[in-house]
């Protein structure tokens, strides 16, 4: 816990002058709130007895103190809200930059295992709960020390037992909020996972609404969201009802504190122990030790849920990468394209299971190769071997005699493109998705690509050309749109080495005709390395790599396989004719 508080106080370094002077005027904020009740007794208990023109001019300059008093009391609470809260907003944004940046460093083998909404929730909801900790939880609790402290010692000096009458209830207080605002945090996580819950099934059918309407289950959907949402106001009762019990048992509380002052006020004036304006004092100060007790049961679950909060953030820091750049790697220029498996095997992490078990292969340059093969043997993740999206787990993989765990990552992926089935394309424009494959690129560049992609007469034919919205992960777009708008990303990136994963097996004919076409044209002169679902895929490729789960079985050209009459011939004849 200690090593994380440091870690938690570090965010406040580059606010070190905000945070002073933040808790500065906190601390006069709450001298002013018990200074002003001593200036009422003052008036009261003294003023009053002076001669009348000099009690005048004394109230009058009290006045004008209490005034100015008042007047920094507002600028202090202003300087708290508006600063106060810019500082944490900072916070949370160097937080989230951090968080950000990390995911951003985080290999497939971390997000193979997260669902994207508990990744969201620790860039959101536990940030926001970090930053009100980092706000507020300085200012109450020393605001809150000084106010209590502060009564104690002033109301103790005015009258001792009137003093230990009002403070009586403190201790029941402070039980009686902890109690229940411990009922009521319980009530809120509830209530957290119920709108997840709502949230998610709301998402899920939205995302699926054309399954939906395809279907004609919107009441089956509706039924669902009933329930769901009956469960929320279910657990919103149940919050409600602590909330009811917290706020109205407080506010009897305090009530009872003034009434028993009231009364012990009135007993010990009829004994000659206490002079009316004492009591009246007491009533002022009231408020001042009472709010200051919510304040610190507030503080606890502050502290709580931020605290908890910055414990799972930084569960997420301490995910080192399993892929990083290696001490003394460079960066590769003028690639040719000549790529080599030497015995790679690779097994993923979590299931100890073998993918790959000693592969052997050696691409030329410019070569056009085909991997088929049964659903779950590996194509598509001896391809993810090449950008190092995965490492392997024994051999080598080498570009241009290279090892390419010595390549820099950034200058690795930099020289390969990548075509998949499942195209994730922005919400934005066409331009805009297009210039991901080169962000310093010019609008003719673009352009030129869109036209090599054979997609620059669809992009025209939209009122809004290359400006036009395409609206979340392109839903304005066909299948077949979508994927020339990818394969115009890679022209632009212009790389020696391209991955077409499935790059077509979504389509119908016409698409995968115009798609196939702008994939050779693509092609020419790169390696290539093409997981295939179609025919029209590997007839034309120079190598037809066969993979099984012994490895790679058969390689060769379309007629040289066929001839063999071995797997190739049976796949081709079930899958390909």
């Amino acid at each position: 816990m200690k090593e994380n508080l440091k870690k938690l106080f570090a965010y406040y370094n580059p606010y070190k002058g905000l945070f002073f002077s933040d808790m500065f005027f906190a601390i006069m904020g709450a001298a002013v709130t018990l200074i002003l009740p001593l200036i009422i007794r003052y008036i009261t208990n003294d003023v009053i007895y002076f001669e009348q023109s000099k009690a005048f001019n004394v109230i009058i300059k009290l006045a004008i103190l209490m005034v100015v008093l008042v007047i920094v009391e507002m600028f202090c609470n202003f300087y708290i809200a508006y600063y106060g809260h810019i500082m944490g907003a900072s916070i949370e944004a160097d937080m989230r930059r951090d968080i950000f940046g990390h995911y951003q460093k985080l290999t497939f083998a971390f997000y193979d295992n997260q669902k994207v909404g508990g990744l969201l929730s620790r860039i959101t909801s536990d940030l926001f709960d970090i930053s009100e900790l980092l706000h507020h939880g300085p200012e109450d609790l020393i605001i809150s020390i000084i106010k209590i402290l502060g009564s104690l010692i002033i109301l103790l000096n005015v009258n001792v037992k009137l003093a230990l009458v009002a403070f009586a209830f403190i201790p029941v207080m402070a039980v009686f909020a902890y109690y229940y605002n411990g009922k009521m945090k319980k009530a809120f996580v509830q209530n957290r996972q119920r709108i997840g819950e709502i949230n998610s099934q709301i998402e899920d059918s939205l995302s699926g609404i054309r399954v939906v309407k395809s279907f004609g289950n919107e009441k089956i959907e509706m039924k669902k969201f009933k329930k769901g949402n009956d469960n929320f106001v279910a657990a919103k009762k149940l919050s409600y009802k602590y909330m009811g019990i917290y706020n109205s048992g407080l506010g009897a509380m305090t009530t009872m504190i003034t009434v028993s002052v009231i009364v012990a006020g009135v007993y010990f004036m009829l004994n000659k122990s206490i002079v009316i304006t004492d009591l009246i004092t007491f009533l002022l100060y009231v408020t001042n030790f009472t709010d200051p007790v919510k304040k610190l049961v507030t503080f606890t679950e502050q502290f709580q849920n931020g605290y908890s909060g910055f414990v799972r953030f930084q569960e997420v820091l301490a995910i080192a990468p399993d892929i990083d750049d290696k001490e003394g790697a460079t960066a590769i220029t003028d690639v040719k394209g000549d790529i080599e498996f030497k015995n790679v095997s690779f097994q993923y992490e979590d299931t100890k299971e073998t993918v790959l078990n000693n592969i052997n292969l050696h691409v030329t340059p410019g070569s056009y190769v085909a991997l088929v093969g049964p659903s779950g043997v590996g194509k598509t993740t001896l391809c993810s071997l090449i950008p190092r999206f995965y490492d392997v787990t024994g051999g080598a993989i080498y570009i241009d005699g290279k090892d390419i765990r010595d390549i820099k990552l950034k200058s690795l992926r930099a020289n390969i493109g990548i075509v998949q089935q499942d195209v994730y394309l922005f919400a934005g424009s066409i331009m805009d998705n297009i210039r991901y494959g080169r962000y310093d690129a010019t609008d003719e560049e673009i352009i030129r690509a869109a036209k090599e992609a054979n997609a620059h007469d669809f992009i025209m034919s939209f009122p809004d050309g290359y400006a036009t919205d395409i609206g979340q992960r392109g839903a304005k777009l066909s299948g077949g749109q979508k994927q020339r708008l990818s394969i115009a990303r890679v022209f632009l990136k212009n790389p020696p080495i391209l991955i077409f994963d499935e790059a077509t097996s979504a389509l119908d004919n016409e698409s995968e005709g115009i798609v196939q076409k702008s994939m050779e044209e693509l092609a020419a002169n790169r390696t290539t390395f093409v997981i295939a679902h179609r025919l029209s895929t590997i007839r034309n490729a120079e190598k037809i790599l066969v993979l099984s789960e012994e490895g790679i079985v058969e390689e060769g050209n379309h007629e040289e396989l066929l001839a063999k009459k071995g797997v190739y011939e049976k796949l081709y004849h079930v899958h390909f004719n």
